[in-house]
């Protein structure tokens, strides 16, 4: 078994790959360093996973042809990384040729709904034509599994609650919900026309330690033990699924090697499926902080939406997922990470 990470500098991409090291298993772990956010962030994680810093100079280049060595994590002997843009089509069929994968995790994406109404070929290049990339690839040297990350932004402004897959997902709110239906599309044909064995993941709110810096739970935090204003959209009238970082990777591994469902949906919401209050995590946040912060009460972002909450029941059924990590436990192991990075950093 030998497995391919791809957004493995990324926070859901690194926390796997730190699991699947801790197994034993067998992984190699690709990523860009895309600015979207500080690549020194993203080398840090990398660092926390035994890999040596000086090995990937932190500029925005991207290498045309594959590295001929893969960095060995001096952590976990079964872990190695290369940095590698996905949308590059000779160096991913290269590094396949090479390594041989028997499954793939594919992380890599730009994130963001906001970002993407300001900068929307960014989300064409790096979500569609990265994941066409790695379907042509997957399609000419077979894999067993291939699971990638879709999004509950697919689901735009669902009355209905909670969010099934079976719900219509034909009216998104963003760009980039757009391009993550996208790839499930993509994914659906090279399924039909080539039986590439892939299954998407529509990923609800994850947190936890090393999480992305700007997602709410990181700017919160940061703002909190800052003595700063928390910026608070729609007045706080928000619920979001909450997902602690350990039960998402904990789904994922049960995917990846729990086999492809050939007559499953192929799509499976993955969060905690219990929706909680903006005000409400905030609060929590604080009382793990051990401060309290001003809120500056704002309207609704374009492209935003004001409810997610995932029915993960044919993810339970089909390969026995569950999300066992509480709110507060979940922040409690997220603030006592971040006061240790603020110290140490």
């Amino acid at each position: 078994m030998r497995v391919l990470v791809t957004g493995a500098a990324g926070f859901i991409g690194s926390a796997l790959l730190e699991s699947l090291g801790r197994k034993g298993i067998e992984a190699v772990g690709v990523d860009n360093f895309s600015a979207y956010y500080s690549p020194a962030y993203k080398l840090a994680r990398l660092q926390h996973l035994g890999f040596p810093l000086d090995s990937f100079p932190a500029d925005n280049s991207h290498s045309s042809t594959l590295n001929s060595k893969l960095t060995l994590s001096s952590q976990f002997s079964t872990l190695s990384f290369v940095r590698l843009d996905v949308c590059d089509r000779s160096a991913m069929g290269a590094l396949f040729v090479r390594e041989r994968f028997t499954h793939v995790v594919h992380l890599a994406a730009q994130p963001g709904v906001r970002r993407s109404l300001t900068h929307p070929y960014d989300y064409l290049r790096n979500n569609i034509e990265g994941f066409l990339t790695l379907l042509e690839t997957v399609r000419e040297y077979p894999v067993e599994h291939l699971v990638y990350a879709s999004s509950s932004s697919v689901y735009g402004t669902n009355s209905k609650i909670p969010f099934s897959e079976s719900d219509p997902v034909d009216r998104p709110e963003s760009l980039y919900a757009a391009s993550k239906r996208s790839d499930e599309l993509m994914a659906h044909v090279y399924t039909r026309l080539y039986g590439v064995p892939a299954t998407g993941l529509r990923f609800f709110t994850v947190y936890g330690p090393w999480g992305r810096p700007d997602m709410a739970p990181m700017l919160f935090g940061r703002a909190i033990m800052e003595w700063k204003s928390i910026r608070v959209f729609n007045h706080g009238e928000m619920k979001r699924d909450f997902t602690y970082i350990d039960d998402i990777v904990g789904g994922i591994e049960k995917v990846l090697f729990g086999g492809w469902k050939q007559e499953g949906p192929h799509v499976y919401n993955i969060g905690h499926g219990s929706p909680v209050d903006l005000m409400e995590f905030i609060g929590l946040l604080e009382k793990c902080l051990g401060r309290e912060a001003p809120k500056e009460m704002l309207g609704m972002q374009p492209g935003d939406v004001p409810l997610t909450y995932a029915d993960t029941s044919a993810l339970a059924a089909d390969y026995g997922y569950r999300a066992d990590t509480p709110l507060e436990e979940g922040l409690r192991a997220f603030a006592d990470w971040l006061k240790d990075y603020r110290k140490d950093g």
